[in-house]
């Protein structure tokens, strides 16, 4: 995330200093398409090297500016916590974790599942065990200890704002079985008692509504005015991310009438108790 933020500033650098992409590549001896990549972040590691020199050849002469800009350089080159489950999170998911982790807000609408950040233990290892029955149990056990890790997210002292939409049918999935099921709905009940944490429910009753053909999806905004809100929608075996303003914008708006037709915030509680006694036979 701060590799993208990066790479913004440096377009914005580059752009002002009027340098097209060859001009700012042979002013510091590299290509033309090393100087897109680490626009765009699409490079592992931010080499000091080359951005020093491109700031220089921006026009950045500022010792104190030019040391700034590195030390966030030296600090986007940092590994995220979710290095250590290499074993199980592909590079599209690592991508997907890097920008949860800096998100000032998460909308989504979760047609399938619980959303993550939401899950309980029990429910995290029924959805990976039924999602992948291919997986050994360590790798299964190792997703769900991902989960668990990625649910610090909420707990921090300035967490994000989530508001998730559930589709009904996501509660009446019986995941786990019965016990798992209660235990879910009542780990639910107890988020939101969270002022960060807003959850609504899309009743049957309701019929057709705006994502009913879009399935799962989200919506991330981000505190640095560099980067723009992005859309991912997940995948079976990798995610999309879109950023075009235009696709925001509908994404956005669906959200919008999704939480506009779905029960209100106040009625949550009342629904998942209700759910939960259906559970209990």
């Amino acid at each position: 995330m701060l590799r993208m933020i990066l790479g913004r500033q440096l377009q914005a650098l580059r752009v002002r200093a009027g340098l097209s992409f060859e001009q700012a590549g042979a002013a510091i001896g590299v290509s033309h398409s090393t100087v897109r990549r680490l626009e765009a972040a699409k490079v592992a590691r931010l080499r000091l090297a080359d951005v020093e020199k491109l700031l220089r050849t921006y026009g950045v002469t500022d010792p104190d500016e030019i040391e700034a800009f590195l030390r966030s350089v030296r600090e986007a080159n940092k590994r995220g916590w979710w290095h250590g489950f290499r074993d199980v999170v592909p590079d599209w998911l690592a991508s997907y974790l890097s920008l949860e982790q800096a998100a000032l807000q998460i909308r989504g609408y979760e047609a399938q599942a619980v959303h993550g950040l939401l899950q309980t233990e029990e429910y995290a290892r029924a959805l990976f065990q039924a999602s992948a029955p291919q997986a050994t149990a360590q790798e299964t056990e190792r997703r769900v200890e991902l989960q668990m890790r990625r649910q610090e997210l909420l707990r921090r002292p300035e967490p994000p704002r989530l508001w998730v939409v559930l589709d009904e049918t996501v509660l009446r999935w019986p995941v786990g079985g019965a016990a798992v099921m209660r235990a879910q709905i009542d780990h639910l009940i107890g988020m939101l008692a969270q002022p960060h944490v807003t959850v609504q429910i899309m009743p049957f009753g309701h019929g057709p509504h705006p994502a009913l053909r879009a399935g799962s999806f989200h919506v991330l905004r981000f505190q640095a005015p560099e980067l723009p809100d992005v859309v991912y929608l997940d995948g079976l075996r990798e995610m999309t991310y879109l950023d075009k303003t235009e696709d925001v914008l509908a994404y956005r708006e669906s959200l919008d009438r999704l939480g506009a037709q779905a029960a209100p915030p106040a009625r949550t509680e009342a629904l998942l108790t209700a759910l939960r006694r259906e559970f209990s036979g």
